[in-house]
Parts: structure tokens; C-alpha cells; sequence
């Protein structure tokens, strides 16, 4: 994975789906103990966005690698005040040995990336959410043993993990359904670029039928149906979405082996009922706890940690 060493990751399609492949194998051995290794490096987290997940589980990994993090809260950094982002960047550069953003503008990510030399980590956008894709994937390889050939359904609001989803499954020759409403679909750019990706025949179906979406697919998985800076339209969303719950009638067409999938935090009873996501079936837990894992691996290979 010396490939990886010093690069971005803005967008899950910045992998191949060898890198992929070697990320995840990566991650597996980190969390097995089978490997091992040491980054005495210092990560920034510069979140916009409210964070449980994503900067408990960066941070942790960074720890456990031996490094050190700093958490860049912009309501305490010139960036709260209207720095602009390539001065921001160009400072952090020199303190820094890797940096993960979590933003609304993937813009704003490009442009960090541009102006600063170390590593940038897309840690969440309006458009992406590459980090989180790389936990599913892992949790999906450790629950079926193979990734090829599989079909994840994803039903419900066409956000940011929905497009990143669309291209990590193309990519990695797994079908992918997603199910929303006309309204509320995957980016079109998304779609039409992960048919250009599409390996080994993955299928890329985009319907309103949740049903069909669902039917015969070995991982059901869902989201908030208003995400971040959206929570004031909820309540009128949720008349629309719901039809694209997944409660227990929607996940018996599924495969019978299917497993649950949700990124977190989860709004009980609107996207996904309480009796799924605590149901034999949910692998949420194990998907959460995957960020860690996934995430370690990320900075191990971007710091060049393992050669």
C-alpha cells in the first residue's frame, strides 16, 4: 500500500478497488491484532459538523497508533471567523501530519487538500462520506466473507452515504439498489459515474419500490431521512419516506441471511423501527465500531506507518 502514502482521500472513488481491497485487509488484521504499528504523528480533526462517531472513532485510532490528536473546534479557530481556507491550510500544513475535515462543502475539502501538503481526509461532506463506506464494506467482508456479488439494498433519503455507497459498490463489483423517492434520488453525477465503474456486472438499480429494492439483497441499509442542517424539514419528510421504512415486513423480502445496516445516530421509529435495529439481524454495532478499525487503517497506509 505504498501507493497510498501522503495521499487524500476526498472521495471514496480517490481509491481503487485494489486499494480498497488492501484497506480493508489492513483494517482486519489491525482489529485481529494480527498486526501492528506505530505512528508518532499528529492528526487534526477540523469538524464543522456535529460528531460521535466519526471523531470519537478517528481519535481513538490515532491513539492507539501511538499519535496524538488536535481537535480544531472552528467556534475557537480563525477558521470561525472567516480565515480564508487556503491561509487556514497552508498553517496547518506546517504543524500538522494529517488532517481530517468534516464540512458541507466538498469544495471546502478540495481546496484544504489543494493548499496543504499532508494528507486530507474527507470525514464527511453534503456530497461524501468515503470513511464511513469503508466500515460498511469491512463489516459486509466479515459478515458474508466475500464483497463480489452481493446486493445492498439502500432505502430511504439519496444522501451523501447513498452516493458514496453507489461508487464503492460499483467499485467493488457489489449490486447496489438504492429506493427513494423521485424527489430525493442519488446525485445524478454519482449514478452516471458509478455505471462507468461498475466491476465484475455489479448492477445499479435506482427505483422508488423499497420492496423491490430490497427483495433477495444480503445487506438492507438505511439512514436518516434528514440529514445534518436538514432536521427543520423532518417533519414534512416524513409523510414522504414513509413508505421506505425498514421495519420488519420490508426486510422479509430481503434474503434471508440479510443483515441491517445503519450509519448512525438512528431516529427510531421514522427510518428504522426499534424491533430491526436491536433484531438479530443489525449489525450496526459491529458497523460503528468498524469506523475505528477502517479509519486506523487509513492513517496507517496515508503516513506510510507499515512500511
Amino acid at each position: 500500500m505504498k501507493q497510498l502514502k501522503g495521499r487524500d482521500l476526498l472521495g471514496i472513488a480517490d481509491l481503487s478497488p485494489a486499494e480498497i481491497k488492501g484497506l480493508l485487509d489492513i483494517a482486519r488484521q489491525l482489529k485481529s491484532g494480527e498486526l501492528t504499528c506505530t505512528a508518532n504523528k499528529v492528526l487534526g480533526l477540523l469538524f464543522y459538523k456535529a460528531s460521535t462517531r466519526t471523531r470519537v472513532s478517528f481519535s481513538v485510532a490515532m491513539y492507539q497508533l501511538g499519535g496524538q490528536v488536535i481537535d480544531l473546534n472552528p467556534s475557537v479557530t480563525q477558521v470561525g471567523r472567516g480565515e480564508p481556507i487556503q491561509d487556514t491550510a497552508r498553517v496547518l500544513d506546517r504543524y500538522l501530519d494529517i488532517l481530517a475535515i468534516r464540512t458541507f462543502q466538498q469544495e471546502d475539502v478540495r481546496l484544504f487538500a489543494e493548499y496543504a501538503g499532508i494528507p486530507v481526509i474527507n470525514a464527511l461532506t453534503d456530497l461524501e462520506h468515503p470513511c464511513q463506506i469503508l466500515a460498511d464494506l469491512l463489516t459486509i467482508e466479515e459478515c458474508f466473507g466475500s464483497l463480489e456479488g452481493k446486493t445492498v439494498a439502500y432505502v430511504g433519503d439519496g444522501n451523501n452515504v447513498a452516493n458514496s455507497l453507489l461508487l464503492a459498490c460499483s467499485l467493488m463489483g457489489i449490486n447496489v439498489h438504492i429506493a427513494a423517492p423521485t424527489d430525493y434520488q442519488p446525485n445524478n453525477s454519482f449514478v452516471k459515474k458509478a455505471k462507468e465503474l461498475a466491476n465484475h456486472g455489479a448492477e445499479i438499480v435506482i427505483t422508488e419500490d423499497a420492496i423491490a429494492a430490497v427483495k433477495e439483497a444480503q445487506v438492507v441499509y438505511t439512514d436518516v431521512w434528514a440529514s445534518m442542517g436538514q432536521e427543520d424539514l423532518a417533519s414534512t419528510r416524513i409523510p414522504i419516506f414513509q413508505p421506505y421504512q425498514v421495519n420488519e415486513k420490508l426486510l422479509s423480502y430481503a434474503d434471508s441471511r440479510a443483515i441491517v445496516l445503519h450509519c448512525l445516530p438512528a431516529h427510531r421509529g421514522e427510518e428504522i423501527t426499534n424491533e430491526v435495529i436491536e433484531g438479530k439481524q443489525s449489525r450496526v454495532w459491529d458497523q460503528a465500531e468498524n469506523r475505528m478499525h477502517a479509519q486506523k487503517a487509513l492513517l496507517a497506509v496515508l503516513l506510510g506507518c507499515l512500511e
